[in-house]
């Protein structure tokens, strides 16, 4: 990159803590990429650099961008990877939410009739599914929601992939609403918050649908006003599905922040020091669709 044309902005900040207190800073300095940032990723910025713990409301003030060249330079990751699966397995026959269609997954162009079509030793399989959006392990964006909210297709692939991880632990047997005093005390800000509860040991069994665990409205709202990117959950459904309100899917898609459902393995992970996947196909006017939804250690 040519350094006369490098960008740093320039700007003040205003952070309250969820513990209480909070902290301000004039005339800060950050290198950036390209010609603006936005205040969600400067405040993410700050954090990360001042290693500050449970930040809740932030706030930008005086932005500005200038000409200047940049101080540092990244740094190489080259630790190992290791992966863990936190997905179900989309089979046919799945029913992953009560009374929604099985999913069908066939042949559109078998082996056997491929064999009829190519020259000797040449073969091929074409494969057709027909579900549901929502079917195993799925990510769901505003428009799921929300009429004008953004779809599958609208939303970044940075939304998606690499996000810092946390779990928050909640035993099914032990709790059913998973409320706000669950998330505190806890670092949120910019983070996947994926909560576990084991309730996936009931997969696919009639048992899943019936007393599964959930969050609660203040949860949510604690979870919105503390930034997180994304929430996950292995259980039937992130709402109490007893009535026909839906007060988490409300708040959080409506402050475009997305949910995962029907997690699986989240007791293999630790509490925090992973990054969290959970990418789906980009599918304009969708917004639900299945994910492999994976965490990276290391």
């Amino acid at each position: 990159m040519n350094e006369q044309r490098q960008k740093r902005v320039v700007f003040d900040f205003e952070f309250a803590f969820t513990n209480g207190g909070g902290i301000q800073g004039q005339d800060f300095r950050l290198d950036i990429d390209g010609d603006d940032i936005a205040d969600e990723a400067l405040v993410d910025y700050v954090v990360r650099d001042l290693r500050l713990l449970m930040v809740g409301p932030a706030r930008i003030l005086n932005k500005r961008i200038i000409v200047e060249p940049h101080k540092r330079k990244a740094a190489a990751a080259d630790a190992q990877r290791i992966y863990v699966d936190l997905s179900h397995t989309i089979e046919d026959g799945l029913v992953t939410y009560p009374g929604l269609p099985a999913a069908r997954v066939c042949d559109y162009l078998s082996r056997e009739q491929s064999r009829e079509r190519y020259a000797p030793g040449t073969e091929f399989q074409i494969g057709r599914i027909d579900m549901v959006a929502n079917t195993g392990t799925y990510i769901d964006c505003p428009s799921h929601r929300y009429e004008h909210g953004k779809d599958l297709s609208q939303v970044g692939p940075e939304a998606f992939a690499d996000l810092d991880g946390i779990v928050v632990r909640a035993d099914h047997r032990e709790v059913q609403a998973i409320d706000a005093e669950f998330f505190r005390d806890k670092e949120l800000r910019g983070r996947a918050v994926l909560v576990h509860t084991g309730w996936d040991a009931h997969w696919a069994v009639p048992e899943y649908a019936v007393g599964h665990p959930y969050l609660t409205e203040d949860a949510a709202i604690h979870l919105r006003d503390c930034g997180v990117r994304l929430v996950g959950i292995d259980s039937m459904n992130i709402d109490d599905t007893r009535g026909d309100t839906r007060p988490v899917h409300t708040t959080l898609l409506g402050a475009d922040i997305l949910i995962v459902e029907h997690l699986c393995n989240l007791g293999a992970l630790p509490d925090e020091g992973f990054a969290f996947s959970a990418i789906p196909p980009k599918v304009r006017g969708m917004g639900t669709f299945p994910v492999r939804a994976l965490a990276r250690l290391g």
